[in-house]
Order: C-alpha cells, then structure tokens, then sequence
C-alpha cells in the first residue's frame, strides 16, 4: 500500500506491506536509525517517536497507522540551524545516558512529557518515563535530564 506521511517536516511517500511497522520503516525505508529496536513488544522504548506530538513505541505503531499523520524521530528535533534541542543538551550536560541505546527512547519520551507538563515534579518525570527502559543508569541522571530540561532544579 501507499503512504504518506510527514516526517520530521519532509513530506514522505512509501510503498510499504500492510504489516510494516512503523520503525522498520523509519530505520529501514527512510534511514532514521535513531529510534531503537530493543524488544518488539513494547516493554523497552527504544523505539519511541512522536506521531502528532505525542510519544509512542513505533514497534508496536503499523506504518500504515502513520500515514496522514507527522512523525518526529531524535534526527527531527535539531533546530534549523542544527543546534541542539534543549532536551539533548539537558541528556548529555546531566551525564543523562551511558551506553545509549535507550538514549533516543528517553528524548522523544521526555520531549512529550514536558510538552503535556511543562514544570513536572521529579515524581511526575518518573512516572512519565515508566514505559522506557534503561539498563546501565539508575535513572538519576535521566530524570535531572528532563528537570534540566524543563528550566528546573536539579538535584546532584
């Protein structure tokens, strides 16, 4: 089938199978490769974008759902001149990522977060980033990321 889709600002076409999923064709298809495949269930974030602004694992989310609608991956949220998003600064300024791979998941998650709770608690960053897994940090660092991000304190 045909979709398409904006992705990252750049409207896109693609033939895909009705069973294509979503970051196969980010990583696949489009050459996106920020977005993770960790388990294809659902259970790590790896693979989180935002579609319409709001977070989702796109191992679980079929191309063809996409197709209409915008799609953000990590590659989309540098601004027009490449600088940084202040989330990306806040991850790599609050040592917010070790070995990285669930680094992009974490973005695009706390990305969504700030966008429905621009000053949330450390408790509500927590509880906003329960569907992403991280294996190497105790998640400290991680959530003075997004506290950094949202122009809060940050607990050392």
């Amino acid at each position: 089938m045909r979709i398409t889709m904006d992705i990252n600002g750049r409207t896109v076409s693609a033939d895909v199978e009705d069973r294509t999923l979503l970051v196969h064709l980010l990583r696949d298809e489009i050459g996106l490769t920020a977005a993770n495949i960790g388990c294809d269930t659902t259970s790590c974030g790896a693979c989180t974008v935002l579609l319409d602004g709001e977070s989702v694992k796109s191992c679980t989310v079929l191309a063809a759902q996409a197709d209409g609608h915008a799609v953000t991956t990590l590659e989309g949220l540098e601004g027009p001149d490449g600088a940084e998003h202040p989330m990306q600064r806040a991850f790599r300024d609050q040592h917010g990522l070790q070995c990285g791979f669930c680094t992009p998941g974490m973005i695009m998650a706390g990305v969504s977060l700030l966008a429905d709770n621009p000053r949330p608690t450390r408790e509500q960053v927590r509880s906003g980033l329960e569907g992403n897994l991280c294996r190497c940090t105790g998640y400290h660092n991680i959530v003075n990321a997004v506290m950094d991000a949202s122009g809060q304190e940050v607990r050392q």
